[in-house]
């Protein structure tokens, strides 16, 4: 059995040879000349000189030993359809979609925006474009026509691939017309959208530009079309995250590094094997969607499960009864779903065999103990959380049993995965902080490992300067979170040092729905802050100064002008990101300086001291928001 610590220690001190080893994985195109090309830091080129193809390694290289083994099982419980497509079938489907692209204009380099449900088509859309080495952005289905218009004029799709509606507890959720309205907003114009329609919501099509999935596929059932090999640090997808500023951030993802590090992740992380069933119940509007939903089982030769639908619908046994029908052997899912899952019937929990499953994976939020606590003696099954965000593509934190088993602590993520450097730093001095257990910011040391971001998507000035400039004297990747690690180097994570917040999994950053909420013609100012809830981690709770205060002289009018606003986000940003609660105020507490002091507002909120406040103008502005969470 290898020692963990020292695995760790030679992905760091031998990076050539330990990624080196790590690339045998995968299949090459072309090998490549140098394993990490940093003379230009802190952007780093993985596996320079080589050429492989992401789409080569998930689906094509598995027909000779697997082709009629499941490949993905898509399942919605929402349109009760269940369909399982194999290898061979998945191949098919993959190339009638390329088919369809190439027909459409599209070709490598271009980029395709997806905005679809959780369907098997989205699956087939996503390996279409890395198969001729188009690039897509998936926008998730929640987003609303702002927040879509913003990811159309930043990555400038030649084609848009969508459906007329998702569904979502029993309910149709109409896309077509949040679709039509983002490119009626954006300055760019898609030449084509690619519709699948599944009879869901009525849409007008737009003439000439709007072309039926159906029909073109009708038209490509039998074509060829061969992968494109690509080079190794040729861009596979752009994944949009929300910042600190209200214009998101598109995260570049390489291929090569991405493949060979999903990969290594299913070996030494996930310890999925080929020929088992991995089940991730993200979407693939996220990154655990990219990573694990589709790319990582399918590249380890896994079946991978789709599914549409609610953890508690048509009961909240509908999870565990995939696990026995599919024998999933790995699970990920996330804290949300679980504390969810704590409210139902828990006889649930035992209707099933669940002696296929290895473990439950858990990430995209953090993970409390009780939550923890409670699943894991439920399902009686190893919980194993994990850190990392939309920007790393896979874990930066996690216990690594498929190298050497270690045990779990309640509250933490684990250790450092192979390849972060990962140093807890000094706000002040900008010094590494080895005593245990004292607080500082998570922060990794360049070259970042393979599968991580490139760049930003055509921005390399906002890539440098968000990420790696705000370790005093430093050329370190910031993770804006705060932690602490103990004597045996697990690391707990304590929150936020910036002002994104983290609703049951989804990141959101608070400047977007400010800026959603001030376009209400009421509205002269608003702050955002993210306040710990027991379900969802955290919620969006806005405070807002009137132009006109005498709109909401009583609880009825506060109530109705507070619909209104909410609506307002619901329409620019979608349901995702609509605020719990609106509260209207007189005076938002700022410095002398003016700035908001939203820590302070969070701290009220969660019935916390509020801090050092000697620099606030007007002290009665955070006693009107105490007066009114206390209300």
């Amino acid at each position: 059995m290898t020692n963990y610590a020292e695995f760790h220690r030679r992905s760091i001190e031998d990076r050539e040879g330990f990624w080196g080893e790590q690339a045998q994985l995968i299949d090459w195109h072309k090998p490549f000349d140098q394993v990490c090309d940093y003379t230009n830091p802190p952007f780093a080129k993985w596996f320079a000189g080589g050429e492989t193809n992401l789409c080569h390694n998930a689906v094509d290289r598995h027909l000779a030993t697997r082709a009629d083994q499941n490949a993905l099982i898509f399942v919605s419980t929402e349109t009760n359809v269940e369909k399982a497509y194999s290898y061979r079938e998945l191949h098919a489907e993959v190339q009638r979609m390329a088919a369809i692209y190439q027909a459409q204009g599209v070709k490598k380099g271009d980029r395709v925006l997806i905005y679809m449900p959780m369907i098997a088509e989205a699956a087939f859309a996503m390996l279409a474009c890395v198969r001729i080495g188009a690039i897509h952005s998936v926008v998730f289905g929640g987003f609303a026509s702002h927040s879509l218009a913003s990811r159309i004029d930043d990555a400038q799709p030649t084609l848009i691939v969508s459906a007329d509606a998702g569904m979502r507890g029993g309910k149709s959720v109409p896309y077509k017309h949040l679709l039509d309205e983002a490119i009626n907003l954006s300055t760019h114009k898609p030449a084509k959208v690619l519709m699948v329609n599944r009879g869901l919501a009525d849409y007008a099509k737009v003439e000439g530009r709007d072309v039926d999935y159906a029909e073109q596929r009708a038209q490509q059932m039998d074509t060829v079309v061969p992968c494109e090999w690509v080079d190794s640090t040729h861009p596979s997808y752009i994944l949009y995250t929300s910042g600190t500023t209200g214009k998101p951030k598109g995260v570049q993802r390489d291929t090569a590094g991405y493949t060979v590090a999903l990969a290594a992740s299913m070996k030494h992380i996930y310890m999925g094997n080929p020929g088992e069933t991995y089940f991730s119940t993200s979407d693939i509007g996220w990154v655990v969607g990219h990573s694990y939903i589709i790319y990582g089982p399918l590249i380890n030769g896994m079946a991978t499960i789709m599914y549409e639908g609610l953890p508690t619908r048509p009961d909240a046994g509908i999870w565990w009864s995939l696990v026995e029908k599919y024998k999933v052997t790995v699970m990920f899912s996330a804290p949300t779903a679980a504390r969810v899952l704590k409210k139902q019937d828990p006889a649930y929990l035992t209707k099933y065999d669940l002696s296929s499953l290895k473990a439950l994976f858990l990430a995209g939020e953090p993970l409390d103990e009780p939550t923890a606590t409670w699943i894991g003696g439920a399902l009686n099954k190893p919980i194993i959380d994990n850190y990392w965000q939309t920007e790393t593509g896979w874990p930066i934190m996690a216990i690594c049993n498929g190298v050497e088993p270690a045990p779990t602590k309640f509250g933490s993520p684990g250790k450092a995965v192979y390849g972060y450097d990962v140093q807890l730093i000094d706000e002040t001095t900008g010094e590494e902080i080895t005593e245990p257990n004292k607080k500082g910011v998570i922060a990794v040391n360049g070259p970042l490992p393979p599968g991580c971001l490139q760049t930003v998507w055509g921005d390399d000035k906002r890539y440098v300067s968000t990420y790696w400039t705000s370790i005093h004297n430093k050329v370190m990747y910031s993770t804006f979170d705060w932690g602490v690690k103990d004597a045996d180097g697990y690391f707990f994570i304590l929150g936020r040092t910036d002002d994104v917040i983290n609703v049951a999994g989804h990141r959101l950053g608070t400047r977007e729905i400010e800026e959603s909420i001030s376009s209400h013609a009421n509205v002269a100012e608003v702050a955002v802050v993210g306040v710990a809830d027991q379900l969802k981690g955290q919620v969006a709770v806005a405070f807002a100064v009137l132009k006109d205060p005498s709109k909401v002289t009583d609880a009825a009018d506060a109530k109705a002008l507070e619909a209104e606003i909410m609506k307002v986000v619901d329409n620019q940003l979608g349901a995702v990101a609509r605020p719990a609660s609106v509260r209207f105020v007189t005076v938002l507490p700022k410095t002398r300086s003016g700035k908001v002091l939203r820590r302070a507002i969070q701290a009220v909120c969660e019935g916390r001291d509020a801090g050092d406040l000697t620099t606030m103008e007007d002290p009665a502005a955070l006693m009107q928001i105490k007066d009114l969470v206390k209300a």
